[in-house]
């Protein structure tokens, strides 16, 4: 499917500040960025680098006053994602040393704490895609999805804990778990066609089977219409803004993702 997605995000800046941008998505395997346009108001000069994760990221200094990012892409994406039940588990010394990273406890999921959790979720499932599958399951009996939470950037012990949380926390507690089980799995922060309500949305993948797969706990079914825009560890890998200085948040953020008809001219 054909979708344009983009936001708009206004801050009111009062001295000079530098931003670190995380808001363009790139081609790759499961999608193409046919169209994009990416504006700064005021414009100032932006220099990008590519991270240690391959994400696409802007440094910019915003001057004092409002300052504004617009963004829009026309993507291609698949609108349904892979499944693949009984898709092995990976054994630790065969992964692909890219893989390794996610492995690993981060600042947001610390793995080290859910191994006796996931190994009680997943008893008697055979061990690879179908222990993700039983452990999302597990998120969705137990974790109550509240894209409202008050909560603010927990990390899975404590999602564990409050037993709610918004999109972000429900996949830092299945990354972790996954990797309590000695499964990579990783962050990705994007867009989701018809989310309710629209926002930015954040949900893991895990490796097994010899490659990644899809998984999101805050939707019933498997469903495709993903664009994404960052991979990493945790969310402190893939926030799509950091500002350096006094504390700055969004005057205005809104977030659109439509439909094409057909490929853009």
């Amino acid at each position: 499917m054909w979708l344009r997605t983009g936001c708009n995000i206004t801050f009111d800046v009062s001295i000079a500040t530098p931003f670190i941008l995380m808001l363009r998505p790139r081609s790759g395997l499961h999608q193409w960025v046919a169209r994009e346009s990416y504006t700064l108001k005021p414009s100032v000069l932006a220099m990008e680098y590519t991270d240690n994760y391959g994400n696409l990221c802007q440094r910019v200094v915003a001057p004092p006053g409002e300052f504004s990012i617009r963004t829009s892409a026309d993507i291609l994406t698949a609108d349904s994602v892979s499944v693949s039940p009984g898709a092995p588990f990976e054994d630790v010394q065969n992964l692909p040393d890219g893989v390794l990273n996610y492995l690993l406890p981060s600042r947001y999921c610390e793995s080290e704490r859910f191994i006796e959790l996931a190994q009680e979720i997943v008893a008697g499932v055979v061990p690879g895609y179908d222990q993700v599958v039983a452990i999302v399951n597990w998120i969705r009996d137990h974790i109550h999805f509240n894209s409202e939470s008050t909560q603010f950037q927990l990390s899975a012990v404590e999602v564990n804990q409050h037993c709610e949380g918004v999109c972000r926390d429900l996949a830092h507690l299945g990354i972790a778990l996954c990797r309590g089980l000695c499964i990579p799995a990783r962050m990705v922060v994007g867009y989701l066609y018809e989310l309710e309500p629209m926002d930015f949305h954040a949900w893991f993948e895990a490796y097994v089977g010899g490659r990644w797969y899809i998984f999101d706990a805050t939707q019933p079914q498997p469903r495709g219409g993903r664009v994404t825009v960052a991979y990493g560890r945790d969310a402190a890998d893939v926030a799509i803004f950091n500002q350096f200085g006094p504390a700055l948040f969004p005057r205005e953020m809104s977030v659109h993702v439509e439909m094409l008809d057909s490929a853009p001219d």
